[in-house]
């Protein structure tokens, strides 16, 4: 029972932790945002509200510069400032926020924010054991080692996450009829968009994966449903 204390407490500490950060994620959203009020994107966010059976679906305007869409540990769903700018100025289109809107209810839908959670405890738990031994293994590295590998699982659980969001919206893209355009469309323009991309890094690293990746596995999606959808 004493060699799992470590680990335990590394458990509870990293639950603690996610919970102080969803918090102070909630305050700083709550302070920084208000409800995004745009005709275009609303009859867009309609036809996707009415393939899922809701009223409607409420989008937040986060007022901080970078360009990037999320979803709220608490199910809200958020476009940034400097993302709404980019449609503004007709960098993207309308058809194409919807597609980062549909992503990001997919993250909700799917249960991402509690499952990164739970992943969230199990790498620090992780992190925490492999530094014990790799610590006696290998003196002065065992922690630098245990603490890669928890970053590489970190970031493979991250992309599996952003494929499943994908998939999901490119589902209700289709339902909505929006189609899948704009969501690959918007893959291509993302690393000019942000000014990120990753870069000169590995795919494995990357907790997003690769814009190639993300279009291939949804025609791979579209190819699969051509086969099993019959034809009108």
């Amino acid at each position: 029972m004493l060699k799992l204390t470590p680990i335990l407490l590394a458990i509870a500490y990293a639950l603690a932790m996610y919970q102080f950060s969803a918090w102070r994620t909630k305050r700083e959203l709550d302070a920084k945002s208000a409800e995004l009020v745009d005709a275009r994107l609303k009859g867009l966010t309609d036809k996707m509200a009415a393939a899922l059976g809701l009223d409607r679906i409420r989008v937040n305007l986060y007022e901080i510069d970078v360009v990037n869409g999320l979803a709220a540990p608490d199910g809200r769903i958020f476009l940034t400032r400097g993302f709404y700018n980019k449609y503004r100025v007709g960098e993207v289109t309308a058809e194409e926020m919807a597609s980062v809107i549909a992503h990001e209810l997919g993250h909700v839908a799917l249960g991402h924010a509690r499952r990164r959670m739970i992943d969230f405890s199990g790498q620090n738990a992780i992190r925490v054991a492999l530094a014990t031994v790799l610590g006696r293994i290998i003196p002065g590295l065992g922690v630098w080692v245990a603490n890669m590998l928890a970053t590489l699982l970190a970031a493979r659980l991250s992309r599996q996450d952003e494929y499943e969001a994908d998939a999901y919206a490119s589902a209700l893209l289709t339902k909505a009829g929006i189609g899948t355009g704009p969501q690959k469309t918007l893959f291509e323009k993302l690393e000019t968009l942000s000014g990120l991309g990753g870069r000169g890094m590995p795919a494995w690293l990357m907790s997003h994966p690769k814009t190639a990746d993300r279009i291939a596995a949804i025609e791979a999606l579209e190819a699969r449903w051509a086969r099993e959808l019959p034809s009108e």
